[in-house]
């Protein structure tokens, strides 16, 4: 039996558009995001995709995504489960900088270390930083010793796959299309574990905003074939890759 997943990285947000370090704070979208939203809805609807549950983050712009395309395709009323795992990563004391800047400062290779690298992370969060979102009631419920200070990839890792196993793959067991809005590093947590992706060849994969990437899965919840991330979107293969791309682009000093 095959299963199908679909995986939607969030529209533009407004600290996006800003090239700002984003993380846990709950930056809604742009009105670009809002446009990518919806045309992820249009590009699965003429796919045939009819998804019967979806997962998403607590953040705005991933919760935002999910209703515009659930309205483009007529299926506001499907059911929807949120958590905590699935948020995109914690930047630390990068939150709220310019991601160009912050090269310049620091140096291209030290950036892209703290974004792409798999195990390094960002400097923690400092008292001072007036875009700490470590006190947003959203997480008021969780454990205090769970709720990051920074996190590199390997952290995203460790705290994705229990919602995967516990919650994605039941709803995938049942049968149901199943779809994913999140956001960056949650996904390419995710992509991750699907495709066997190395530790150091993870950090050249990149995933582009509001293009449905689609799954299709054996009875193990592995791909059916082996194909680049990027050519799984939907749409127009060169604008899939243009957009992968301009992420690859954004802290370049």
């Amino acid at each position: 039996m095959t299963r199908t997943l679909v995986l939607v990285r969030h529209g533009q947000s407004e600290w996006n558009a800003r090239n700002l370090f984003t993380g846990w704070w709950d930056a809604d979208l742009s009105e670009q995001g809002e446009h990518e939203a919806r045309e992820a809805g249009r590009a699965m609807a003429t796919a045939g995709l009819a998804p019967g549950v979806v997962h998403t983050s607590l953040q705005t712009r991933a919760i935002r995504t999910a209703n515009l395309a659930l309205d483009e395709m007529g299926l506001s009323w499907l059911p929807v489960r949120r958590s905590w795992r699935l948020n995109e990563r914690h930047y630390g004391d990068l939150t709220g900088r310019d991601k160009k800047e912050t090269a310049a400062r620091y140096g291209d290779e030290q950036v892209f270390t703290w974004r792409r690298s798999y195990d390094v992370p960002p400097p923690p969060i400092a008292a001072d930083n007036p875009y700490d979102p470590n006190g947003d009631p959203r997480y008021g419920g969780l454990a205090p010793d769970v709720v990051p200070a920074s996190e590199c990839l390997a952290d995203v890792v460790a705290r994705m796959l229990p919602y995967w196993f516990d919650a994605i793959v039941p709803d995938l067991s049942a049968g149901l299309t199943t779809l994913v809005v999140a956001h960056g590093n949650s996904l390419r947590a995710l992509v991750k574990h699907l495709d066997a992706i190395s530790d150091s060849d993870i950090a050249g994969v990149d995933i582009p905003t509001g293009v449905p990437l689609v799954y299709d899965l054996d009875d193990a919840f592995r791909p059916t074939e082996h194909r680049a991330v990027v050519e799984r979107g939907l749409g127009d293969p060169d604008a899939v890759r243009a957009a992968a791309d301009a992420v690859a682009n954004q802290a370049k000093a």
